[in-house]
């Protein structure tokens, strides 16, 4: 990093004010749920009185048209076709709708990494064995050298009975940047669909999903892209969409509507619910991206480059070297920390450490220390956003150290 660039990381790149964080606390922590702009919460208000002063006549007449509107933004920003784009609360609810669809059999075989969310990983689980399936893991390493690490370690458990692999764009524990595009190619190269849980993509990395080639993929918007909460979409390929239903069936199911597809019928209406998180995606992808000069691009960039100074400093507080390539790092960096002394199971995965709390309440610093593979082994993930700079990281590498952790 040349020295101008070291400097710009020193000051937010914008005024933190806009987003509505409480400044008391050092947040490092956009990973979890994300956090939207004043400016995008105020749209969504305002949508909001639009649909109570009306309701019959948001929901009836005026609902599908905003959200064909909403698809088409978000289409265009992720390189997709509107068609092929629907919406659903969040990446979980993603991954769950296809796993639910589709029907596997005794003896097939699902794939997944051992770096899978918890909440996804479930959901495989439970298919699985509702099937007679059996879920294969692949160990992917971490400390790790190299992406063809995660080429090599998925493609190894790869067998004539895989029936669908299940990958991280960018895993949530470990912050790597999977190589997608690589991973999809090699597996369609074998006959073997794959269901991308993509929640923390959109807005981190560039995203071009006719590239990606995915038969599914399913990405949050409410986190690097700060919409509000209940925002995120799942892409479906066009050969693939018959196979997929909504988790709720509902008035879709029986629709004679032939001006529009089956799969956009189904999932355009679901039941009564708050769109209004979904309607203001367009204005969130225009608000983030004006931010900075250099647009959506600008925004990434200056996020990666923040969290990776930010991760140099912390491996030096712990005396460690970069567990990863800085080419597998977006917006999110994990450090291995000393063992735990607690070696009981967590009761969440993200929330259990007592460091966490002596961070939060000795140093009113928000950070994930995650239990990873299993305690006592751990990790401590930070988050990089445009409100965020060097000195917060900085003062969470001192608090390390007064704690006496180094490796």
């Amino acid at each position: 990093m040349n020295v101008s660039t070291h400097e710009l990381l020193e000051q937010p790149a914008v005024p933190p004010q806009l987003w509505p964080l409480d400044a008391a606390v050092v947040f490092l922590n956009h990973g979890s749920f994300g956090s939207c702009p004043r400016h995008v919460l105020e749209h969504q208000e305002e949508l909001r009185r639009r649909l109570e002063r009306r309701p019959v006549e948001f929901f009836v007449r005026d609902l599908e048209g905003l959200l064909d509107g909403a698809r088409a933004e978000l289409a265009r920003f992720l390189g997709a076709e509107a068609d092929d784009l629907i919406f659903v609360p969040n990446a979980t609810a993603g991954v769950n709708t296809v796993l639910r669809s589709l029907r596997f059999e005794r003896g097939d075989e699902l794939l997944v990494t051992d770096h899978e969310y918890n909440a996804c990983r479930n959901a495989l689980n439970f298919v699985a064995e509702c099937a007679g399936a059996a879920v294969v893991e692949a160990p992917v390493p971490f400390p790790l050298k190299s992406a063809e690490d995660i080429v090599g370690a998925v493609l190894a458990r790869v067998t004539p009975r895989t029936r669908l692999v299940l990958l991280d764009h960018v895993t949530s524990q470990t912050g790597l940047v999977f190589p997608i595009r690589r991973l999809v190619a090699e597996l369609a190269g074998r006959g073997i669909d794959t269901l991308v849980d993509g929640a923390h993509a959109p807005g981190m990395v560039p995203l071009d999903l006719r590239e990606v080639g995915a038969a599914y993929y399913t990405g949050n918007c409410h986190k690097w892209l700060c919409a509000p909460k209940g925002a995120a979409f799942l892409h479906v390929r066009r050969d693939r969409q018959r196979l997929i239903r909504p988790l709720s069936i509902s008035h879709g199911a029986n629709s004679t509507r032939s001006d529009r597809s089956l799969f956009q019928i189904e999932f355009g209406w679901t039941g009564t619910w708050d769109p209004t998180a979904l309607l203001s995606v367009g204005e969130s992808l225009r608000y983030v991206g004006a931010l900075l000069p250099g647009g959506w691009p600008g925004v990434m960039q200056r996020n990666r480059a923040l969290a990776l100074a930010g991760r140099r400093l912390l491996c030096e507080a712990l005396h460690i070297s970069p567990p990863c390539p800085d080419e597998c790092i977006g917006s999110l960096a994990s450090v291995p920390l000393p063992d735990s002394a607690d070696n009981q199971p967590p009761a969440s995965p993200l929330y259990a450490d007592p460091l966490l709390d002596q961070l939060r309440l000795d140093h009113h610093i928000e950070v994930p220390v995650i239990p990873w593979p299993a305690p006592p082994k751990r990790l401590l993930r930070i988050s990089a956003q445009l409100y965020n700079a060097l000195p917060q990281y900085r003062r969470l590498a001192e608090a390390l150290g007064d704690f006496g952790l180094k490796r």
